[in-house]
């Protein structure tokens, strides 16, 4: 019997399966066969599903920064490039004033929440500006608190991702450890419901209690990690050192660890970077943590160093801090700023400068120095400077005024400028809004853009004679600087809002101040 043999091709295939077909691939797949043909081309674009997630990824938006998930996957895309449209022209579509009857100290954000400890309260307010009225555009002030006891009360960390507020407490006089650190909900006020332990005993049998009295402590909430830094500690057999305690606040089996740093290190800041790594910076480095499971314990493992670029003498690192990840945005590659402050004993003047590198650079600078030196110990090398910081940062200078960088993603925020004249007068500032994108960058660089009020910089660094070593011309971006000005003296940045902590210079000089709400949408 003769065999019959029929050819069938790929675009025969009803389209509903097809695009079943191609919604299993990757973005950069989809972006690659859309190449093959027109036919193939003219599915895909006909598919807002898949136009959606490519748009998401060459954006490289934030999944907790999108419309609410119910929205048609059309309109969900519309309002993503409108966005991005306001952005690029810096030009917000709203911009809303809430007054605060009471001045900020010790404030943090998060999220868009505002926490602000209030101990003649006792207690922690969280602010949440939100949009009370769609039509007329009204706000209101969404306010919680969290109960502390302002006689021993140190410090707090809140994730608004994980519901979470951990609140620290100078441990009662008597007792063989640090601090108490108590897991809260963020909404409810009461024990974290999923917390392994409702207290924890910070840095138990590590300290003299009798002598200890810490200048400076770090916390930080990542995911299921609680971080705790602690400069400058009398250790319970003796001497200065510095701690850094990391609990899994959801776990009672890998529960915490600890690690502990020489004070003649410098030890200053640390960050967390994904679930499993994170940087400890010194006057000397810039360290790569792992954390690890061994045995069913948490484990602290180093595991790469790199150099910072080497200062003329006798300048030193005087402080060096990171602006965290957002724990939502974790799984996203994203830029992260190393702000630097330097001092010498021959000046007053302190120089500042933040540096930005990416997220998953890092992270592959690992298999860089493991390859060179096999894995780090304190006394391994440093991966020098010029193997590293001049190809893939990029470096600001900095007025001691100045805004602090706010990132998300790869877009960046700041007010340009100093806030206080040299007269002493505060003074309005410019908006500056950069854009990392790589994606953004190659197509404006290949002229596939259109009207355009962004500009091109690559190449450009700081001309500072502060620096022995080439800061070098990595991650070129766009900017845009804003034609209003803003008196502000901080700010916060989300997918489609900046918001600031507004000034306004009454009658007598009295200084008022408000959250201003600028909506780019």
């Amino acid at each position: 019997m003769d065999q019959i043999h029929i050819t069938i091709n790929f675009m025969d295939f009803p389209a509903e399966l097809l695009l079943n077909i191609l919604g299993h691939l990757d973005v950069y797949d989809l972006v690659r066969a859309r190449k093959i043909c027109s036919d193939i081309r003219q599915l895909i674009d006909s598919s807002s599903e898949l136009q959606y997630s490519i748009d998401v990824r060459y954006f490289n938006a934030i999944p907790a920064s999108l419309p609410d998930c119910n929205i048609a996957v059309a309109t969900r895309r519309q309002l993503l490039q409108k966005s991005e449209t306001a952005w690029q022209k810096a030009e917000y579509s709203q911009r809303n004033s809430i007054p605060m009857s009471y001045s900020p100290d010790n404030y943090r954000w998060s999220c868009g929440i505002l926490g602000i400890p209030a101990k003649s309260l006792e207690q922690i307010k969280f602010i949440q500006p939100a949009l009370s009225d769609s039509d007329t555009h009204t706000t209101n002030l969404r306010q919680r608190s969290c109960k502390i006891d302002s006689t021993a009360f140190e410090g707090y960390s809140f994730s608004p991702a994980q519901d979470l507020v951990a609140i620290l407490s100078r441990a009662a006089r008597g007792e063989n450890h640090a601090y108490d650190v108590t897991f809260r909900s963020l909404s409810e006020d009461k024990v974290h419901p999923e917390a392994a332990f409702p207290l924890v005993k910070a840095l138990d049998n590590q300290i003299d209690s009798e002598l200890f009295n810490s200048p400076y402590t770090q916390t930080m909430i990542f995911g299921d990690y609680y971080g705790l830094f602690c400069k400058y500690a009398h250790k319970a057999d003796g001497g200065l050192v510095d701690f850094l305690q990391i609990w899994n606040w959801r776990s009672k089996d890998t529960f915490q660890c600890l690690e502990i740093f020489d004070v003649d290190c410098e030890t200053m800041n640390f960050s967390f970077l994904t679930n499993n790594r994170f940087l400890v910076a010194s006057a000397r480095e810039l360290m790569l943590f792992s954390l690890d499971i061994v045995d069913s314990v948490n484990a602290i493992r180093l595991i790469a160093k790199f150099s910072f670029p080497a200062l003329q003498d006798p300048f030193v690192f005087h402080y060096i801090t990171f602006n965290p990840i957002p724990f939502h945005a974790s799984t996203h590659n994203q830029l992260i700023a190393i702000n630097m402050c330097m001092s010498a004993p021959t000046t007053t003047k302190s120089p500042y400068f933040t540096f930005y590198i990416e997220r998953d650079t890092v992270l592959e600078l690992e298999s860089t120095y493991i390859s060179r030196y096999g894995e780090a110990s304190r006394n391994s090398p440093n991966l020098p400077w010029s193997a590293w910081g001049s190809k893939y940062t990029r470096f600001f200078e900095n007025s001691y005024s100045s805004c602090i960088h706010r990132i998300f993603g790869f877009r960046t925020a700041e007010l340009v400028g100093d806030l206080v004249s040299r007269e002493g007068e505060l003074q309005p500032r410019l908006l500056c809004i950069r854009d990392f994108n790589p994606h953004r960058v190659m197509d404006f660089k290949a002229g596939n853009t259109t009207e355009s009020h962004q500009r091109l910089v690559e190449g450009e660094t700081p001309n500072s004679a502060l620096f022995l070593q080439p800061l070098g011309p990595g991650l070129p971006y766009l900017e845009t600087i804003s034609q209003e000005k803003f008196l502000a003296s901080d700010m916060t940045m989300e997918a489609n809002r900046i918001m600031l902590l507004s000034l306004e210079v009454g009658e007598l000089h009295n200084v008022s101040q408000s959250i201003e709400m600028l909506d780019f949408e």
